[in-house]
Formats: C-alpha cells, sequence, structure tokens
C-alpha cells in the first residue's frame, strides 16, 4: 500500500493544471473524435517533458492528432516532412558564409521550435533521423562546433508508418529510446467514423482550431508535475519492471535506464491530470506498455511465435508484485 504523502504540488497547482489540460484536450478532441485515451496520452507526455511517437497505417489521423495539439498551444511550432531526401542540415540547421560581414551566420533549423511536428519519420534516412539525437535528448543543437540551447517546452511529436510499408526505415534503438511513448490511434469506432464524414466532409475543422494555452502556461504546469511525489515504493516497483524485462527470454533488449526515468515522470503527469499530488502504482501500470513497449526488442523465438513487445510488457506486469512498504520491511 502506497501512503498519501503531505501535498508537494500544493491544491492550487492542481487545478489549474486540471483547467488548464482540460481546455487543451478539449480543443484537441474537437478534431481527433472518439480517441480520448490517445488524446490523454499526448497531454502525459507534453506535461512530462518527453516526446511522442504516434505510429499507424496511414489515413487514421496521426498527422492530425500532431497538428491538433500544436494547434492548441501560442507557441512556435514547425513542421518536418521526412523523405528519403531530407538532409541532417535541413534538421538542425547549417551555417552560411555572409560576404559582406565576413563571418559565418548560423540559420537555425527546423528543430528551433516549442513543438516539433516531424511527418513519416521513418521515411527518411538512418543519418537524418540522428540528427534529432542530442536535441531530443540533450535540449540543445550542436553545429560546427557552437551549442545552441532550445527553448522550453520543447516537444517532439513524430508520426511513422509500420515498417512493413513501402519506403521506410525502421527508428534506431538509439532514437525509439528517447521517445517517452508510442501510441497506436487505430480506426475510429463506427459513430465517430461516421461523425467525422459528417463535420470533415465539407470542412477542415483544424483550420478553425485557435490557441486555448500558451508557452508560459505550459512551464508552469510542468514545473507543477515535477513536484508530484514518487514514493520509494513506486520507484522501486519501477526498477523492478525493468529488470523483469532485461531478464525475460523474450527479449533480446530489455528497456534502459532512461526509460525508467520517463516512466516516473509519465506516472507524475498522469497523477497530476487526475487530480493527485502523488503517484500510485496504478499510474505506472496504466503506462507501462505505451512508455517501454517500443523501446524493447523481442526474441526471434517470441517473433515466431507472433508475441509481440506489448504482449510482453502486459505479462511482466502481471507478474511483478508491488515492492513492500520500508516499515514493513524494517518490521521484518
Amino acid at each position: 500500500m502506497v501512503r498519501r504523502p503531505r501535498s508537494i504540488a500544493g491544491p492550487a497547482g492542481l487545478e489549474d493544471l486540471q483547467e488548464s489540460s482540460g481546455r487543451i484536450r478539449a480543443n484537441i478532441e474537437q478534431v481527433i473524435e472518439g480517441k480520448p485515451e490517445v488524446v490523454r496520452l499526448s497531454l502525459v507526455v507534453l506535461l512530462a517533458e518527453g516526446h511522442l511517437l504516434i505510429e499507424d497505417v496511414p489515413g487514421v489521423g496521426k498527422t492530425m492528432l500532431a497538428k491538433a495539439l500544436a494547434r492548441s498551444i501560442d507557441c512556435s511550432v514547425r513542421r518536418i516532412q521526412f523523405t528519403p531526401d531530407l538532409l541532417p542540415s535541413d534538421v538542425t540547421g547549417v551555417s552560411i558564409f555572409d560576404q559582406e560581414a565576413r563571418e559565418f551566420e548560423f540559420k537555425p533549423g527546423a528543430v528551433f521550435a516549442n513543438l516539433v511536428v516531424g511527418d513519416e519519420i521513418n521515411r527518411a534516412s538512418p543519418k537524418t533521423q540522428s540528427a534529432l539525437l542530442e536535441a531530443m535528448e540533450e535540449r540543445q543543437v550542436s553545429v560546427d562546433g557552437v551549442t545552441y540551447v532550445l527553448e522550453t517546452p520543447f516537444m517532439v511529436i513524430a508520426t511513422q508508418n509500420p515498417i512493413e510499408m513501402e519506403g521506410t526505415y525502421p527508428l534506431p534503438e538509439a532514437q525509439r529510446d528517447r521517445f517517452t511513448a508510442r501510441v497506436s490511434m487505430g480506426y475510429p469506432s463506427g459513430a465517430a467514423e461516421l461523425e467525422m464524414l459528417e463535420t470533415h466532409g465539407s470542412t477542415e475543422p483544424i483550420d478553425d482550431l485557435e490557441p486555448v494555452a500558451d508557452a508560459l502556461e505550459v512551464r508552469k504546469l510542468i514545473e507543477v508535475v515535477r513536484g508530484i511525489h514518487v514514493s520509494t515504493e513506486v520507484k522501486q516497483y519501477v526498477v523492478d519492471l525493468l529488470t523483469a524485462t532485461r531478464t525475460s527470454p523474450e527479449l533480446r533488449l530489455g528497456a534502459s535506464p532512461r526509460s525508467g526515468l520517463q516512466l516516473v515522470r509519465a506516472a507524475r503527469a498522469s497523477a497530476a491530470l487526475d487530480g493527485r499530488d502523488y503517484v500510485l502504482p496504478d499510474d505506472v501500470q496504466d503506462l507501462a506498455v505505451s512508455v517501454l513497449a517500443h523501446r524493447l526488442l523481442p526474441t526471434a523465438e517470441a517473433q515466431v511465435s507472433r508475441r509481440t513487445t506489448e504482449d510482453v510488457v502486459r505479462d511482466v506486469v502481471e507478474r511483478t508484485p508491488l515492492a513492500a512498504p520500508a516499515s514493513a520491511a524494517r518490521r521484518r
């Protein structure tokens, strides 16, 4: 049992967070219908200072979700259409020699924005994909020996088609590990698809979407999330889950230490969205598949058995017991 601690984030901060996130969620759901869990996860990743990977077949609204989230926040937004001929300098920027000033001038690339929408990221070469590695992990870009710090908030929302699709490259392991969570849109329900045909058939609703928050407000919400309490028992439970993936006979690559950090951050954001100033094991369990599965590599035997990494993570969550409270351990 996880005891409720003294409030750290503060009730006023949590109320502001719920009110602001509610506005953003309602705004996105004007465009993305019938997918409340997908919209909620995108907000969790935003508040956890992470990056979101949206993977599914073409035409189910991946780019629409990314654009709706970007338009809901009044901040700098850049979109990168990843193609096989895209160069790393198109992403990070390039230094150009100014003939009049007789010196090099840096021209920032598309990554210099609060929200970066990377459309069909796995259609670019691995070399170009790797141009995002430093920005996603360290929130900075180094070009010609000079380091440029990116503004906060900074979030990459990338879409990709399944690797079975023609013209796609698999994302490098290091890049996948930098995405906090992966979500699949899935096909809409019959009622939601009918509603989409009614409302989207003659107009483009995203064109009418207005910002309902700004970068300063998002920064304040992130500060609230940082103050959410995570008990030692919950942290130990996260470590136990990571260890279980590393020892699983169905995986040849388990979860990294970075994935544990991002799972805790996402759990904090999820707890805050629920109005709690402390994290429960349920928060970790609910996010485990979305945060861990895309980082893992199955063994050949698991692939032959048609076992996905999502299946393995669900089994790990089911088998891993909760850590005993520290006071109970001392009594024993």
